[in-house]
């Protein structure tokens, strides 16, 4: 599709009297993986769920595929992968069965659970039921599970929550595979880190209120500092100096830092999403 594969316009939604989500805006593009940042109780979930059709927003437009997701809408449920952070899978059927459930959802058939388990990690456990499964292989299903239906548009709430080092990677992985292939994701993370490598954007939310919506990049340089760490071994001990980039001496005390003996270390500083986070909005992500 040419326009936005989501795209939200002035969107508010209440609890009672307590305003959860405030006239907010933003689009994501077709291949775009869109980090959807804040601490609990900001604003994130509601928003998913208006996304997908299961709160109606109270003011506002929600898109997705160019669809309005007030209507019970099968064509935008054709078309989306869904990956909440509760696991409401069926602890009775095996992971290979709780695939083929759901593809039959969609009406598909001859979906390869195979390949899907293998994307994740479980290839090894498709005959196993999910009851004796763990918090972290339950998580991985949940992410083979959302592209059952090779969605263009996947909502993933904290998909990596709970993995080991090396199964968070492969999801990672998996993500940038699926932008890829020109799915638009709205990735949810507590993980700065996580964030800054797999967003092509992101956007900071914050007591319902959206702060930002920029690439990670562009944050750094309007937040951050230009300058250099220089680490060296000085009679015995490690000393740290900060080189400014924009001082008139910068090029004679970067020379001097390098030609120093004792140089363990010299790397450009720059502004954390974190701490660009807080600095916008006073809060921290927990």
């Amino acid at each position: 599709m040419s326009g936005p594969a989501i795209e939200v316009d002035g969107v508010s939604y209440a609890y009672g009297d307590r305003e959860a989500v405030k006239g907010i805006s933003f689009k994501v593009a077709p291949g775009e993986v869109l980090g959807f940042l804040g601490p609990n109780g900001a604003g994130k979930s509601t928003t998913i769920k208006i996304l997908t059709g299961q709160l109606p927003a109270k003011s506002g437009v929600a898109r997705v595929l160019g669809r309005d997701v007030r209507r019970d809408d099968p064509e935008i449920q054709r078309h989306i992968g869904v990956c909440f952070e509760e696991k409401n899978l069926y602890e009775g059927m095996t992971a290979e069965e709780n695939l083929k459930f759901f593809a039959s959802l969609f009406g598909l058939k001859g979906v390869d659970t195979t390949r899907l388990l293998e994307r994740v990690g479980l290839a090894d456990r498709a005959k196993t039921r999910v009851a004796g499964f763990s918090k972290g292989m339950r998580q991985r299903l949940m992410v083979a599970r959302a592209l059952v239906n090779q969605p263009m548009v996947l909502f993933l709430d904290e998909p990596t929550d709970g993995l080991d080092p090396v199964s968070s990677k492969a999801i990672r992985g998996l993500i940038e595979e699926e932008a890829r292939r020109g799915a638009a994701v709205l990735l949810t993370t507590h993980d700065m880190w996580e964030a800054d490598e797999l967003s092509h954007r992101v956007a900071f939310i914050n007591e319902g209120q959206l702060y930002a919506v920029d690439t990670p990049e562009s944050l750094k340089l309007r937040y951050g500092k230009r300058s250099v760490k220089v680490r060296a071994r000085v009679g015995g001990e490690v000393v740290e100096d900060s080189v400014a980039l924009d001082a008139e001496d910068t090029g004679e005390r970067l020379k001097e830092a390098v030609a120093a003996e004792g140089l363990l270390t010299i790397h450009t500083e720059e502004a954390t999403l974190e701490s660009i986070f807080i600095q916008m909005t006073g809060r921290g992500l927990d």
